[in-house]
């Protein structure tokens, strides 16, 4: 019996293109863009504007994502979990990735002008340029504080989802963004132990490469201190209520737990473990912040 057998060459290019906009991450981005929305109104906002809003962040996202792989493509060739992107294997060329990825972009900058307000298209296009460029091609070979510095653009999708809805950017949507700021670097370096082997090898300076196993454990500790505090910015600000609190207080103490416990008895697997908790943390927190804005309505 004869079987047809798809290889790398065969599948379509906008499938390969598909992959290459790293569907789970900009999940996560999109996830937590929308939470800024919710937050953003006392009530439920349009669902016509959330829709708009969070297609036209989700193809922005996804294109910058595109553009960081083409990038990167040498860099991943090196890299277990990536050597096997269209990028590397060669199945898509830079020219269809750099024109697929201007469409998607442009398409979704253009949605975001139309359907939702400039700010917010201004605020995202500001995005797609500090990933794709300011911290892809400039702070990721150049410097360990890659991850420190280059956060700030991963930090920003709760405030355009703010942006889009209010129309403005005050302190709350800022304390979001300090949230994220903070768990960027602890949940990288966490990834970058594992990996470490294979980012000496392609000549990345993340931290275990430049400064060591034990400092980056060190670091990776303190960043998680120093998120526990930030969690508890919109409590203290009286943004949220108890929920979030008692919510925040259970997934930081998880969250200390790994970090101690990879400080002080480290492993691959834990640093693994510690890894996926991170994003797992991070989605669980953000809905806690989404149910108990809501609770009140829910009691009324």
């Amino acid at each position: 019996m004869n079987t047809h057998v798809s290889t790398p060459e065969s599948v379509a290019v906008p499938v390969q293109y598909w992959r290459l906009t790293k569907p789970r991450v900009v999940s996560l981005i999109v996830f937590t863009a929308v939470i800024g929305m919710l937050l953003a109104s006392p009530t439920l906002p349009p669902a016509g504007l959330i829709a708009a809003a969070t297609l036209g962040i989700a193809l922005v996202a996804g294109a910058a994502a595109a553009f960081n792989c083409l990038v990167e493509h040498k860099v991943d060739a090196v890299m277990a979990r990536t050597r096997g992107r269209p990028t590397v294997t060669g199945t898509i060329t830079p020219a269809q990735i750099i024109l697929m990825s201007g469409a998607v972009g442009g398409l979704g900058l253009a949605i975001l002008w139309n359907a939702v307000n400039p700010l917010t298209m201004w605020l995202t296009a500001a995005t797609f340029v500090g990933y794709a460029v300011v911290y892809t091609v400039i702070l990721k070979p150049a410097t360990p504080q890659n991850i420190v510095i280059g956060g700030a653009s991963g930090a920003m999708p709760p405030v355009l989802g703010w942006a889009a809805v209010a129309g403005d950017v005050t302190y709350q949507p800022l304390l979001l963004f300090l949230i994220i700021f903070a768990w960027t670097p602890p949940h990288f370096w966490a990834l970058a132990l594992y990996r470490r082997k294979e980012y000496e090898r392609a000549g990345i300076p993340m931290l275990p490469v430049t400064h060591g196993e034990a400092f980056t454990r060190l670091h990776l500790l303190l960043y998680t201190l120093l998120l526990v505090a930030t969690t508890l910015l919109p409590f203290a600000a009286r943004m949220t209520g108890f929920f979030y609190l008692g919510a925040a207080l259970v997934l930081d103490a998880v969250f200390v737990a790994y970090a101690v416990a990879v400080w002080r008895r480290y492993s691959d697997a834990l640093a693994q473990r510690t890894f996926r908790y991170s994003i797992f943390y991070l989605a669980a927190l953000f809905a806690a912040l989404m149910v108990d804005h809501y609770l009140p309505l829910l009691a009324a």
